[in-house]
């Protein structure tokens, strides 16, 4: 915006450094004698939504931002019927599991880490809450565009 591609990039890079530094914030918290709470597992759960789609918000804000302010190109409208719609839901949903994946690598990290069961026992709970957040996402994503599928007017 205003011709400031350099801060606008700065910006941008800075997105990962504040994930890794809220990852090292929670293993420096529960190394220092606290015990786990829920606020520590959903900094997994907001690591590893902002890996899996970060990129795929970013540039879908980016190219609505361009259309808005910057006489940019009309972002294309993501497709509603047809098997185009199901193939989408489907790309979401594998991201939904590697988002999931993510929290998993990073719970087994920060619990292997502390290496105190009585201090990580409450972030045990998000083992199990992607499981079923996949399970939703799989049943109301692409099995609901096929069930309701429709055909495109073309």
């Amino acid at each position: 915006m205003f011709g400031k591609r350099k801060v606008s990039s700065v910006i941008l890079a800075c997105v990962p450094l504040i994930d890794l530094l809220l990852l090292m914030f929670v293993i420096y918290d529960l190394l220092n004698g606290s015990y786990a709470t829920f606020a520590h597992g959903l900094a997994t759960a907001y690591i590893g939504f902002t890996i899996a789609f970060g990129p795929l918000l970013v540039g879908c804000v980016d190219k609505w931002f361009s259309y808005k302010f910057s006489q940019g190109p009309s972002p294309v409208p993501t497709a509603l019927t047809g098997w185009q719609a199901v193939l989408d839901e489907l790309k979401l949903w594998f991201r939904c599991i590697l988002a999931v994946l993510i929290i998993y690598v990073l719970l087994i990290l920060i619990v292997v880490l502390v290496d105190d069961p009585a201090k990580t026992h409450a972030i045990t709970i998000w083992f199990k809450i992607p499981v079923f957040t996949v399970l939703f996402w799989f049943i109301f994503g692409p099995v609901w565009s096929m069930v309701f599928f429709k055909r495109s007017s073309n």
